[in-house]
This record gives C-alpha cells, structure tokens and sequence, in this order.
C-alpha cells in the first residue's frame, strides 16, 4: 500500500486507536479535550516530557514508539484499560463499545434506543427491520420488499 493511499476501515493502527479516543470520548459538556490538556494530564501522571506536538504526532501516526507509561496514562486518562493498545481482542472489543457511544451521543439515537429497551425481542427485532429498510431506501438501493 503506497505512501498517499488511505488506511483500510479496518486498519487498528495506534494512531487510529488514539483518534478514536479523542473521537468519541468527550467533556461533560460533550466538546473534545485539547491535544494540550491530554498532554498536560499525560506529563502529570507520569513526570515524564509529553508535549501536544508529541500526542499530535502519536494521534496521526507520524510517531509510533510511545513509551508504556505514556500509553498507560493516555488509557488512564481516557477511562479505557491499557489492553485497548496492546491486546488485539481486547482493543477491536472496546472499539466497537466507542462506536456505540459515539453513536449514543446523538440525542436521536439515545432516545430511540432507551425507549426500544423494553420491547419484546419480536418488538425489537421489528424496529430493527425498519431500520434496515429505511438505510437502504436512504442510500437509494432498491428495497427487497414487494
């Protein structure tokens, strides 16, 4: 794969598992931390250097060598076990959990899924058809209805 060709989707790269984090965990207040902010909790937790410039270039792949306790601090300050960098299973696993959550910070999203919490798996299951059928009609594929 050439230089200026982009990653595949499914490429778990550092740098993509970092953005991810910034991506999709959030302030209260649901903006995203500073590289700068990160950074500072970073140095905090470990007395160590770890400047922005540095977690930008861990964030983009231009540097892929951090040390364990930087990823140690950067699990810590995201709330996300250090497997997530290490562990393969572990990392695809708590991917797909901060899908979700991004996906749940749409107040849309959150709505529709709290209020299908109590349907029967039937109920459930029928919410879920529609859905599929409303995507497909919305990207213009043709329908497998009548």
């Amino acid at each position: 794969m050439g230089e200026d060709e982009p990653r595949p989707p499914s490429a778990s790269t550092l740098a993509d598992k970092i953005d991810a984090l910034f991506r999709v965990v959030r302030r209260p207040n649901r903006e995203p931390y500073s590289h700068e902010e990160v950074a500072r909790a970073c140095r905090e937790a470990t007395g160590e250097s770890f400047s922005a410039t540095y977690l930008w270039q861990l964030r983009t792949g231009r540097r892929d060598n951090p040390t364990k306790r930087h990823l140690e601090a950067l699990a810590q300050f995201f709330d996300v076990p250090v497997g997530y960098f290490f562990d393969d299973e572990q990392g695809a696993a708590i991917a797909k959990e901060l899908e979700l959550l991004g996906a749940l910070r749409d107040a849309g999203v959150r709505s529709m899924a709290l209020r299908a919490v109590n349907l029967s798996p039937e109920g459930a299951a029928t919410i879920s058809d529609m859905i599929d059928v409303l995507a497909r009609r919305e990207r213009g594929s043709p329908s497998r209805e009548p």
